[in-house]
């Protein structure tokens, strides 16, 4: 009884505690602001009052850091259902995890995770059939398992590999090379290698990409800017690696070389941003050939899918924003003498070769249809696939007769078939082990109206039998930008929110690559508010069809997402209960400043364009756009002191100026990961708590004093 009772009382005071903070406003860390620095954009000065914030090697900023999540986390471990979240999501994530295997020197190998390790491990096995034993373990890479395996090649004879590895979440990496039967590493460690496939030419070396690390300030935040392709051979050191394409001679900000599978040609792909790139080869059947342009311009894609002695199988969307595959010949490579061998259609083309077929899969309103082609361009037949949904991995070597495809949907978890080739069936090869039942629940896709009238396609996936009546706890997630198709796929991390009554969302806006290159277009530079509407439609259709309220209305993105949850939130602060912008691009001005940022000026364009361009950016960059004495929705901005890729500077000074500018009592914290950075190779228990972090401080911030699957009357719950 007296356990009993104190349990009781611990319970109660936990509950009072987190009333009283429902009403006062947090007590956020001071942050400095420094009105000295100011910029002047075509006359107009610009105040950066947290500039300071950008020096992520300073004492101050690593105090501000610390700061920042003792009040972050310190209001998240005061949520009484915290940790039931968190065991929830540790029982749904504690299945066998797979990947597709692949064969290479008598070997099979694939990726395993047995439930609940860090980094999955690497496996191998005579054949199909053989015994298997751990090949690569990255759980061992370091103490706290933030060290991951980051890319692997395998020369065509399967006897050596080069794999890559990432430390701490950063897009630098460093290489490895193993004798692939021994395991033994055979030299020293490639360093400061980025943005980088590896490329195998025979057994002699390989090809890789990176940049200068930057000398001024923060090799994680310093601009890079001119890619690099090397070729690397075996038995030299690094230092001799030889330059082959870019740098001061050559500039270009990504670049990227393969080899073809018969050895017969080295493709380099050039861009200055991340749409639109130059396309080169090299024949290297002849000694001292040079490099020969095939596009010489960045108005469009291409990329070359196959070479069969001199002919070239090219994927392109030159004259065709939905993409086509042309052939030609290496002694006339270029545009004028390519020939249609698939044409474009209505719907956008994603290709890859196997087994000597093309496998074109088209993306049909979000969602995949894949068809065999033979080489000669003859649609042979549709490969069936079990649902509406995405699926992946139609690709691997021209000798291969089976084919490891993945499919997946909002309510179908993934799973791995196996593909015959030759008779065109399919069969489940490894089936997903996690606790989920789909016939509980129902994913469909509806149509809505943008402000300009402008069709956007959602899919909504909730609970079999839903009530629509306003009341359900409801996440809106987005991305809209880069040309990044959302096509669906499960999220075990999900099942927490659907299986407590709630409702997942996923717009496709403009600005992804959902409808091709014009859906692209349309949400970028000076069109780019279409995507902020889009979402905001989105939001305004869930609640005009009494899915949800304001008041029970999540908005979420990561990356260019973030920014489209900065501005959304900006914009509308009344639309949403709560917002999470993730990983965000969130200072508009200076987003070109960092790392590869320039790189993103086809979407955004930057603020020294012009008059016109910086007005625009300045316009509704969210950092700019926070307005003192807004009732902010709560807010949990996520990021990773890592992070490399968008610098959690951004997150940082949107985080200082949201509390500075907030009049409301509800929180706006930002929780910032240690030894992380963009997503990649995070490691599974930091994944489990940030999700825990996430749906607690949704649900909890919606009003619900229970989680909504324990209440006995949910009436009772709400505010």
């Amino acid at each position: 009884m007296a356990l009993s009772a104190t349990i009781l009382i611990s319970c109660n005071e936990q509950e009072a505690t987190m009333e009283a903070e429902e009403t006062t406003k947090l007590e956020y860390p001071d942050t400095r602001r420094d009105s000295s620095v100011v910029d002047d954009y075509f006359g107009t000065e610009v105040h950066d009052y947290y500039r300071w914030l950008e020096n992520d090697t300073s004492a101050e900023t690593e105090a501000w850091v610390k700061a920042q999540n003792e009040v972050a986390f310190g209001y998240l471990e005061n949520i009484p259902y915290r940790n039931k979240i968190n065991e929830r999501l540790t029982e749904l994530w504690n299945y066998e995890k797979y990947s597709a295997p692949f064969e290479r020197g008598g070997y099979t190998y694939f990726s395993k995770n047995d439930g609940l390790q860090n980094q999955s491990m690497m496996y191998r096995q005579k054949g199909e059939d053989g015994t298997p034993e751990v090949f690569l373990d990255p759980n061992k890479f370091s103490a706290d398992g933030t060290t991951s395996l980051a890319g692997a090649s395998f020369t065509k004879d399967g006897s050596l590999l080069a794999y890559q590895i990432s430390e701490a979440g950063s897009d630098w990496r460093k290489v490895i090379i193993l004798n692939a039967e021994t395991k033994e590493q055979i030299e020293d460690t490639l360093i400061d290698v980025k943005f980088s496939g590896l490329s195998w030419l025979n057994n002699d070396g390989f090809y890789y990409s990176s940049y200068d690390k930057p000398k001024d300030g923060s090799a994680l935040s310093g601009l890079t800017q001119y890619h690099k392709l090397f070729y690397h051979k075996l038995g030299t050191p690094q230092s001799e690696d030889k330059l082959v394409f870019g740098g001061e001679k050559t500039k270009r900000r990504y670049i990227g070389g393969y080899v073809t599978e018969d050895n017969n040609y080295l493709v380099i792909s050039a861009a200055t941003s991340t749409s639109g790139r130059e396309l080169y080869i090299k024949d290297l059947r002849k000694p001292n050939s040079k490099i020969v342009p095939i596009v010489d311009n960045f108005d469009n894609n291409h990329s070359i899918l196959h070479t069969e002695g001199d002919k070239l199988f090219i994927k392109t969307n030159l004259n065709a924003p939905n993409g086509r595959v042309v052939t030609t010949t290496i002694q006339k490579p270029t545009p004028d003498n390519w020939t249609d061998l698939i044409p474009e259609t209505e719907n956008v083309l994603e290709v890859g070769t196997a087994g000597g077929k093309i496998f074109a899969t088209y993306m049909v309103d979000a969602t995949n249809r894949v068809y065999q082609y033979s080489l000669d361009g003859k649609m042979e037949k549709e490969i069936e696939l079990p649902a509406l949904g995405s699926a992946d991995g139609f690709g691997g070597r021209m000798e291969d007769m089976v084919v490891y495809y993945n499919f997946t949907n909002y309510v179908y978890p993934s799973t791995i078939f196996k593909y015959d080739i030759n008779t065109g069936t399919s069969e489940v090869y490894k089936k997903s082990g996690v606790k989920f039942n789909p016939e509980q629940y129902e994913s469909k896709q509806v149509f809505y109206t943008s402000k300009d009238g402008t069709k956007i396609p959602m899919l909504i996936t909730h609970k079999k039998g839903l009530k629509l009546d306003g009341t359900n706890p409801t996440y809106l997630y987005g991305y809209g930008g880069f040309n990044v198709s959302l096509t669906p796929g499960f999220s075990t991390s999900t099942i927490v929110l659907i299986e407590n009554g709630g409702v997942m969302a996923v717009a496709n806006l403009r600005g992804g690559g959902e409808y091709g290159e014009e859906w692209h277009k349309a949400g970028t530079k000076m069109q780019k508010q279409n995507v902020f509407d889009d979402f905001i439609a989105a939001a305004e259709y869930l609640i005009a069809e009494k899915y949800t309220t304001s008041e029970k209305l999540a908005v979420a993105g990561g990356s260019n997402g973030g920014l489209l949850v900065g501005a959304t939130m900006t914009q509308r602060p009344d639309l949403m209960a709560v917002a999470f912008p993730a990983v965000g691009v969130l200072d508009m001005l200076r987003y070109n400043k960092f790392t590869a940022g320039a790189g993103w000026a086809y979407d955004y364009g930057t603020a020294e364009d012009s008059k016109e361009m910086f007005d625009y950016l300045y316009g509704y960059s969210p950092y700019h756009n926070l307005k003192e004495g807004t009732e902010h929705p709560a807010t949990m901005v996520t990021t990773g002191d890592h992070d490399d890729r968008v610098v959690p500077a951004h997150s940082f000074k949107f985080a200082a100026e949201l509390q500075r500018t907030h009049a409301g009592t509800d929180p706006v914290i930002i929780r910032i990961e240690t030894n992380a950075g963009h997503g990649a190779g995070k490691p599974t228990d930091k994944i489990i708590q940030e999700q825990a972090d996430k749906w607690a401080f949704m649900f909890w911030n919606m009003g619900y004093k229970e989680l909504p699957s324990e209440m006995d009357n949910p009436e009772t719950a709400k505010k």
